[in-house]
């Protein structure tokens, strides 16, 4: 590649405004409603042509098969076409995922629901393919981390398929479909409670922080910067990885981290001896086997510590067969100190220690080992690294940017739903002029969580949004099919639980306790069932809703209305 490609290329955008691309889509997308508007109402211009864009919370598979079945309806009832954003998290983005890989999905909608419904429900991503593919993101970039991991052991265990398709690629292949944002959150910023900078955005055309106003081609997102020109490319990443990105956390961080280390045994170590043998290595050689023992006894301890549990006969085994490994390589000095179950944050610091000096000393003394993606996996663990990119605003100097996004080499990205489980920063900047916003909440536990919390965020930040009252418990208990809320200066709000006494009747608890967000995937005919019910809250409300797409606005007083 020359020098002036790759500067181009790389170009970092500081700016307020809405990528050139995008701009030319949502012009030509409003040119396509206009025509249908005008068959509702003969005296209508292109005035009324609302910008409305669709939200999809979080829910891991719940969230996936209850956006598939509302956007289902949402075709048959002929309201899709008005939508100009699709936006989703987490497990949102798994559904945006499959149906972005055909090109103009939203014209052939039934059939590819059916292709979906039956990959859902169908026998999954085979072991060797999920390691090979494990091994290549390993092998092809710089930077390693659970979120690997995750793509490639929990995601695929749902999606049911490996996608290498890539955002940048789809760029011209939907011109009759919503405009597809990502969105994920800076973990830094989290941690340092900055609500502005933290929210994250991806699209086929950018990359970059919503509200910040700082943006990279997305082809170029997690390759190596300087000063705000890129001096090393990486490998665009793929939709199994914006997947998992997009969804790496939707627990909390001790059941994830016990998750992640069961699934490392149960993936991991029945296909040793195999893969030992394919690579030309006898499995019963000493130290290959005591390897592996060393390997299995840590992430049974991790395993132990996690559950409270003794794990001191996984010590001693360690220990011993560390020492037998040894022979004359110099001995692992361990962590100083005693575990201490009681104390679950100081047992966790302990462990986070012994495994990455565990992990480090196989790694510095036996090369013989060839797994050594398979000890970064426990280093990451060990480390929590999520997400890990280059950070394309690395030294440079630009006084409108943030000094926290300027530091450090590299950012680590996740789940937005550990913030808020819905998408509405992404969709809430000023330069997309968003008039209405259809919320499709699939959140477990309080159906109005996601819209309080955002209006409280929006409140801190000054940004447009509609009051939000308190609701009543029984309310969220019970809640309805749908809710309005309008503001002066503020987009309309409309926010429909996925589960509610519209659809649900008197079972809603019933219904919330069978598709969890945790649970093994659902059968085709759970599939089937979660989709008619999401359905249901479209079909029900199909008037109410197209009521609000296509007419302007009625006058608004200074008090929020909520109906």
């Amino acid at each position: 590649m020359s020098a002036s490609k790759l500067q181009k290329s790389s170009e970092v955008r500081i700016k307020h405004s809405l990528n050139k691309d995008e701009e030319d889509f949502v012009v030509n997308r409003r040119k396509s409603v206009f025509p249908t508007l005008g068959n509702l109402e003969a005296h209508c211009n292109q005035d009324v042509v609302k910008n409305i864009a669709l939200l999809g919370s979080g829910g891991g598979q719940r969230a996936m098969v209850g956006l598939l079945g509302s956007l289902v309806q949402l075709g048959e009832a002929g309201l899709l076409k008005y939508i100009i954003y699709l936006s989703g998290v987490s497990g949102s983005t798994w559904c945006m995922a499959s149906l972005y890989q055909e090109p103009d999905w939203s014209t052939k909608l039934e059939v590819l629901k059916d292709k979906i419904i039956e990959r859902l429900s169908g026998p999954g991503v085979s072991w060797e393919d999920a390691l090979a593919k494990l091994k290549k993101y390993y092998y092809e970039k710089d930077i390693f981390s659970l979120t690997d991991v995750w793509a490639t052991i929990v995601v695929t265990t749902y999606v049911k398929e490996i996608n290498e398709c890539i955002l940048s690629d789809q760029r011209d292949q939907h011109s009759k479909d919503p405009f597809p944002i990502y969105t994920a959150i800076d973990k830094q910023c989290k941690q340092c409670k900055d609500e502005k900078d933290v929210w994250f955005e991806i699209s086929p055309y950018e990359a970059g922080y919503s509200l910040t106003g700082a943006f990279v081609g997305t082809s170029s997102f997690g390759s190596q910067f300087e000063k705000g020109s890129m001096i090393k490319q990486q490998p665009e990443m793929d939709m199994l990885y914006l997947q998992a990105l997009c969804s790496s956390t939707f627990a909390d961080e001790e059941e994830i981290c016990k998750f992640i280390w069961q699934k490392i045994q149960d993936f991991f170590f029945p296909q040793i001896k195999t893969i030992l043998e394919e690579m030309g290595k006898d499995p019963n050689d000493p130290p290959a086997e005591k390897c592996c023992q060393v390997l299995m006894d840590l992430v049974d301890k991790n395993l132990s510590v996690l559950n409270g549990k003794d794990p001191s006969a996984y010590d001693r085994s360690i220990r011993k067969t560390l020492k037998e490994l040894a022979e004359g390589k110099g001995q692992l000095i361990f962590p100083v100190g005693k575990l201490d179950l009681a104390d679950k944050e100081a047992a966790k610091q302990y462990m986070k220690q012994y495994t990455t000096d565990v992990c480090n000393y196989l790694s510095s003394c036996f090369s013989f080992w060839p797994f050594d993606d398979c000890i970064s996996i426990y280093t990451c663990i060990a480390q929590w690294i999520w997400g890990r990119k280059y950070n394309f605003f690395h030294n440079m100097t630009d006084e409108t940017m943030p000094d926290a996004l300027l530091e450090g080499e590299t950012r680590d990205y996740e789940d937005a739903a550990l913030l808020l489980n819905s998408p509405y920063f992404s969709v809430l900047r000023d330069e997309r002029d968003i008039d209405l916003i259809i919320s499709l909440d699939f959140s477990e536990g309080d159906p109005f969580m996601t819209l309080t919390q955002t209006a409280e965020m929006c409140k801190k930040q000054k940004i447009h949004f509609p009051d939000v009252p308190v609701f009543p418990d029984e309310e969220k208990k019970n809640p309805k099919d749908l809710y309005v809320f309008t503001g002066q200066n503020a987009p309309t709000v409309i926010h429909m639980p996925l589960f509610n006494v519209a659809n649900c009747g008197d079972d809603i608890e019933t219904w919330s306790n069978k598709y969890r967000t945790f649970q093994d995937p659902y059968s085709a005919e759970m599939i089937t069932e979660l989709m008619e019910v999401a359905g249901k809250n479209i079909s029900n409300n199909r008037e109410k809703l197209l009521e609000h797409m296509w007419r302007k606005n009625p006058p608004v007083s200074n008090t929020t209305k909520h109906t």
